[in-house]
């Protein structure tokens, strides 16, 4: 894949706040996303007291959610860890990960927030720009803005909203499960971004992608996969 350079990295605290305000204004909130043949999703991992961390991006086939790529890149994260700025701390790993894939990618899900952010940048955005494809944020926790409570079939969604602005929806994705906080990354809108979190879900809260990126950026995702064929050989049996 490639990576377009739209600022530096090794930036101040103030200097990444304003490159996030300038670049906010090129997300595309509109769809651009036709029926997806390969879906990605990335994550990152601090491996142990060494500093070191480890970037994974895996890519799955659609409808089939079967693996077809998985890159990893191992570095040092250059910024420190600062609240609405995780970006400019995982981005260059993960870019990393993607300059290795072979496969382009339709979307790619990103383990935390695309416009659901004060400076409306979360790293999903700031990934779309820079890789210009469909992504969407899909956090675990709650960055920014207010909601009301999540009904608790799958499926129920809740409007998160900031002064007044829909900034994202909080998604439940498994009946007792904790919702999922999805929003617009770039060149997608937020329905779709719902629909397309859901799709990619099967049994687990994650989805497929996000679940997959996350074992392999700890390293662990051949066990996830033996575990993931044991469970489904199982229910063939039953």
């Amino acid at each position: 894949m490639k990576v377009q350079q739209l600022h530096p990295w090794r930036v101040s605290v103030a200097q990444s706040q304003d490159i996030q305000r300038r670049l906010a204004g090129q997300v595309s909130q509109k769809n651009e996303l036709g029926t997806p043949r390969l879906i990605a999703g990335v994550d990152i991992s601090a491996e142990g007291g060494s500093g070191q961390a480890r970037g994974a991006v895996v890519v799955l086939s659609y409808p089939e959610l079967e693996l077809a790529e998985v890159r990893v890149a191992l570095g040092k994260a250059g910024f420190p860890y600062v609240p609405g700025l995780l970006s400019f701390r995982e981005s260059p790993l993960i870019l990393a990960a993607c300059e290795k894939l072979s496969l382009s990618p339709d979307l790619v899900l990103v383990d935390g927030q695309g416009v659901a952010h004060p400076r409306r940048l979360g790293i999903a955005s700031h990934l779309g720009l820079l890789l210009d494809i469909p992504t969407i944020g899909c956090a675990k926790s709650r960055l920014w803005g207010q909601h009301e409570a999540v009904g608790e079939e799958a499926g129920s969604t809740a409007e998160l909203v900031d002064k007044g602005e829909v900034i994202g929806a909080v998604l439940r994705t498994q009946v007792g499960k904790l919702p999922l906080y999805v929003s617009i990354g770039h060149k997608i809108d937020l329905s779709n971004a719902v629909q397309w979190v859901l799709r990619c879900c099967r049994s687990h809260r994650l989805p497929e992608p996000s679940r997959l990126a996350h074992l392999a950026a700890g390293g662990s995702l051949e066990e996830g996969l033996r575990e993931a064929a044991a469970q489904a050989g199982q229910g063939r049996l039953l």
